[in-house]
């Protein structure tokens, strides 16, 4: 069985996901604990970043690379188009996707975070014990906030990130008006890297992520709760009820992760 080595709040983990789901290929998540150094991942793909597949004796890192990977190796369900203009804008809208959606989104959760206690400990994965939840919610805020200026996460990047993913998903909005998909009449990568690093703009409403149940479909106040981006986010929530497989509570082995410690 595939070997998917990720993060459960991972933009780049859930583009993955969501192209195996849409392939219909089993997999098995084992969720990689952060640690100094993530010797064991490193020890296994040479570098220490999720999303890595494990296919057999084949380890592949990066989640393009993975695409590709899949695409070639099983190829029922293509999510490369092979008409030359389709497949340059699939790959383009994919590389922008990376690049745009998914740097400005994790500055703008840095924001989110440092300001709102529960929106902290909401990222968290459900088996965190109680303490440790209290302790990641009651983190001042004011650390928060000069600990993300020295990380490029400070109030003014915050702003700058956040505005640009306004015009992002109004950009996305416009061209979902009156097309099923970004490329073609059917989803290709472009779709699912742009509905996957799109996750923690909001939370997908269903049970898809190991998150509490009261915070699926909740997200970044400003984007996720306007109505100017209606039309992204229902798009993408028909990308998951189409593709996505909602975890299964009765079948750990498949869908809830397995965590590994790397230290």
């Amino acid at each position: 069985m595939l070997e998917l080595y990720q993060f459960e709040l991972s933009q780049y983990s859930e583009k993955v996901r969501l192209i195996l789901d849409y392939k219909e290929l089993d997999y098995r998540k084992i969720e990689v604990t952060p640690g100094v150094g993530q010797l064991e991942l490193f020890q296994l793909s040479g570098q220490s970043k999720v999303p890595v597949l494990k296919d057999g004796d084949t380890v592949i890192s990066d989640s393009t690379a993975i695409a590709m990977y899949l695409d070639r190796k099983y190829p029922d369900k293509p999510i490369i188009p092979t008409d030359p203009k389709e497949r340059g804008l699939c790959l383009l809208i994919e590389e922008w996707a990376d690049e745009s959606i998914g740097t400005k989104s994790r500055k703008v959760v840095y924001g989110a975070l440092s300001q709102n206690p529960d929106f902290r400990k909401s990222v968290l994965p459900n088996q965190t014990p109680d303490l440790l939840k209290t302790v990641v919610g009651s983190v001042p805020s004011e650390f928060l906030d000069i600990l993300g200026f020295g990380v490029g996460c400070g109030t003014d990047a915050v702003k700058e990130a956040k505005d640009g993913l306004k015009q992002d998903l109004e950009a996305l909005s416009l061209l979902l008006l009156d097309s099923p998909y970004l490329v073609s009449n059917s989803p290709c990568l472009a779709d699912f890297a742009v509905a996957g690093l799109s996750l923690l703009l909001k939370f997908p409403d269903g049970n898809y992520l190991d998150i509490p149940q009261q915070y699926q479909g909740k997200g970044i106040p400003g984007l996720a709760d306007s109505n100017l981006y209606e039309t992204f986010f229902a798009w993408r929530d028909r990308i998951y009820a189409d593709y996505r497989k909602p975890l299964v509570s009765d079948s750990p082995s498949d869908s809830q992760p397995t965590s590994i410690e790397i230290d």
